[in-house]
């Protein structure tokens, strides 16, 4: 079974932006350079000839690169919990119309539709119950804007979780272009 997801890189000098970021939780799991992306569409488990239907369906979107900036910071709650804080991408409307021609083609193939609303955003870190307080973190990046970025291909990774957290490999990559 391959653990699969489409996403988006930022840029080398986003990301190291991001790592100087991180910080100011206790107990929080940052993300490392190799986790930071911004998920277009979550797959999960598929078998190997699933996983080569979904590289196909994949080379069949057109859409054009997008110019993306990080915009302000969050967290999701799971049981009234927080157990991640991210960083906003904006704008969304392109990149929420590329997901959507992401979860059409995947749905082509026979994948259900991702069901859930989507937020575009980088994960900066996951938050064990014994995490501390996030309100400081979220406070003093509440006005994070950043520079401009250009995004010219779409990847396709494998997951493997491992005891220290997920593992990330790009195992398929499409440009952008309209």
């Amino acid at each position: 079974m391959h653990r699969l997801f489409v996403a988006l890189r930022p840029p080398p000098a986003i990301r190291q932006w991001l790592l100087g970021l991180m910080g100011g939780i206790q107990g929080a799991r940052w993300q490392t350079d190799d986790q930071l992306h911004v998920t277009l569409r979550y797959i999960g488990e598929v078998t190997t000839p699933v996983a080569e239907d979904v590289a196909v369906a994949l080379g069949t979107i057109r859409a054009a690169p997008l110019t993306l900036r990080l915009n302000g910071v969050g967290c999701f709650d799971k049981h009234d919990r927080p157990n991640a804080v991210w960083a906003g991408v904006a704008p969304h409307e392109a990149i929420t119309a590329l997901h959507r021609k992401v979860d059409q083609a995947l749905i082509r193939i026979g994948l259900p539709s991702e069901g859930r609303a989507y937020l575009p955003h980088v994960t900066l870190a996951r938050l064990p119950r014994s995490a501390g307080p996030v309100s400081g973190f979220l406070a003093d990046h509440a006005a994070l804007a950043g520079a401009p970025f250009e995004i010219g291909h779409m990847l396709l990774f494998e997951s493997h979780l491992g005891s220290e957290g997920a593992s990330y490999d790009a195992i398929g990559r499409w440009p952008l272009r309209s």
